[in-house]
């Protein structure tokens, strides 16, 4: 890699768009030079955007990532920055277990109502039938 870069090699490299790229940039993840017109990306800003992509994969939401890329670059020692970041990925795997825990429950259930569903039809007792009889007179 180059020393720097611009935004359309950054976006070939990372397999991003430019918009993604700016929109980043507008929430503090990345902060590129200018020269004129131009955005120019260091080393810094590429090892910030490929941070900002791993949080985005595990599912950080974008606070979280510029808070653990801020302090990526503040850190005197990285303890502090990986006791957040465990905390972040504590957090994270917590709530895709109750995601998995909530998806097996709705399985379950609708492998039940499946059954049920195929037990009536072999019965010959469809569901509604009961509904359309004409009701008795006397």
């Amino acid at each position: 890699m180059n020393e720097t870069q611009t935004i359309t090699e950054l976006a070939r490299e990372f397999g991003v768009t430019t918009r993604a790229i700016r929109y980043w940039e507008s929430h503090g993840l990345v902060s590129p030079a200018r020269e004129g017109g131009n955005r120019i990306y260091s080393k810094r800003d590429s090892t910030r955007l490929k941070l900002a992509l791993r949080g985005k994969r595990l599912g950080l939401s974008l606070a979280e990532i510029k808070d653990l890329i801020d302090m990526y670059d503040t850190a005197e020692d990285e303890s502090t920055q990986l006791l957040s970041f465990l905390g972040a990925l504590e957090q994270r795997r917590a709530a895709l277990e109750q995601q998995r825990d909530d998806i097996e429950a709705v399985l379950k259930e609708i492998n039940r109502f499946e059954r049920q569903c195929r037990e009536m039809l072999k019965a010959g007792q469809a569901p509604g039938k009961a509904a359309r009889r004409k009701p008795r007179t006397s």
